[in-house]
């Protein structure tokens, strides 16, 4: 592609791709609160929201990549979008039924085309102008991604959590929204399907002289970054999903609690507008996961010390702690591979997957003890291990 080329209004759309997936994921927390209330559901059964949602990844990365090698990018976010188009239709009947089973399986619709959508538009950024500047437009990106989490916080959660009605009549109130975010996305297939987004093309990955190895499991940095990813998106989905819940249960209306999400997703914005302005000038990203990794210990003991708004305001401070960890992981856990590098970048969207079966475990360590702020404990490990990974685990070579 033509570097002197204006990207602007290709970015733009993309920006606006970003916006719709942030909006789209981050509104799981409010559903979660939403359907633990209208179902009368326990922790780990309110939780299976983040894990029909997250699952879909670990199903459809690999063939997302597939697909996207039949379609190009333009065409494959087009589909993406209408496959999330489906899944948000789902809901209305759904709701008419009071089917939570139902609802469950329009969650993984839609996780399957925003799979398909991610897999796509992530490294259309990437290769979308030049490389040197890549990281501040994936920054850019984020910041797009959180700032639509942050207002599907405040249309829903005054949608959802504010009703004083309850069941059939409180399962009606996802009609008119579901049904407004099926317009929109249908919409918004057809303007990137007839759009002038340029069809580009990767560079492919010269394989390192010497790089000899027959399997891609060969490289441990690639096998312990997959845990590291793994651990990762299911600590900030459990510290951005179930606030909410956890709000309540240290004695917040579920009106005031309704708005803690925010809280997490201003700490990650935080945490962008660092990478932006620091990285690499001041602070190398190897770095910044190494003291990720160390606030996220610090901030998950707080968050199981502390009572009240204290510990509520730990947890949110988790947003900040997982923000730079995406970008840090994804680079320490991808050198070196050469001609496996396609399909170890396919392990790391499974690897998405976190976010559907650690919330879950969280969910069932709290119903099992009766406290949802001490299972908050399973936090810790995962940080140290991140921690780890930082600092040794990547420079591994061989199992040796």
């Amino acid at each position: 592609m033509n570097q002197s080329k204006n990207v602007n209004g290709p970015l733009l759309i993309i920006g606006i791709l970003f916006f719709v997936f942030g909006f789209v994921t981050w509104v799981n927390s409010v559903l979660i609160a939403f359907f633990k209330d209208a179902f009368q559901l326990n922790n780990f059964d309110s939780l299976l929201v983040t894990f029909a949602f997250f699952i879909s990844y670990f199903v459809m990365a690999i063939p997302s990549s597939w697909v996207l090698s039949k379609t190009g990018f333009k065409k494959g976010m087009s589909m993406g979008l209408l496959a999330m188009a489906v899944g948000t239709l789902l809901f209305i009947p759904a709701a008419k039924m009071e089917n939570y089973p139902m609802f469950l399986f329009g969650l993984f619709v839609i996780g399957t085309g925003l799979a398909l959508l991610q897999t796509a538009s992530n490294p259309y950024v990437t290769i979308l102008g030049p490389a040197e500047s890549a990281a501040q437009r994936i920054s850019v990106m984020g910041i797009c991604n959180k700032v639509a989490g942050i207002l599907s916080q405040f249309i829903f959660g005054g949608l959802f959590l504010s009703s004083a009605v309850g069941g059939s009549e409180k399962l009606a109130i996802v009609i008119m929204p579901y049904g407004i975010m099926t317009a929109v996305l249908v919409v918004l297939a057809v303007w990137v399907w007839f759009s002038s987004l340029p069809e580009v093309e990767a560079e492919e990955t010269v394989e390192e002289a010497g790089n000899a190895k027959a399997s891609v499991w060969s490289y441990p940095s690639l096998v312990l970054g997959l845990v590291a990813f793994f651990l990762y998106v299911g600590v900030e989905v459990i510290a951005g999903d179930t606030i909410i819940n956890y709000g309540v249960s240290q004695g917040f209306s579920q009106d005031v609690a309704k708005s803690f999400t925010t809280y997490t997703l201003y700490g990650m914005l935080a945490g962008y507008v660092i990478g932006i302005f620091f990285i690499p000038n001041y602070l190398s990203q190897q770095k910044a996961l190494n003291y990720s990794a160390i606030l996220g210990v610090l901030f998950s003991i707080g968050a199981v010390v502390f009572s009240g708004f204290n510990s509520v305001l730990c947890l949110a401070l988790l947003g900040l702690a997982n923000a730079l960890m995406w970008p840090a992981l994804w680079p320490l856990a991808i050198n070196g591979l050469g001609k496996f590098t396609k399909i170890g970048s396919a392990f790391i969207i499974m690897m998405i997957s976190g976010g559907a079966l650690m919330p879950l475990l969280y969910g069932k360590i709290a119903d099992q003890i009766g406290n949802t702020q001490s299972a908050y404990l399973i936090l810790i490990p995962c940080y140290i291990f991140i921690y780890y990974y930082a600092t040794i685990g990547h420079k591994k070579s061989s199992w040796k």
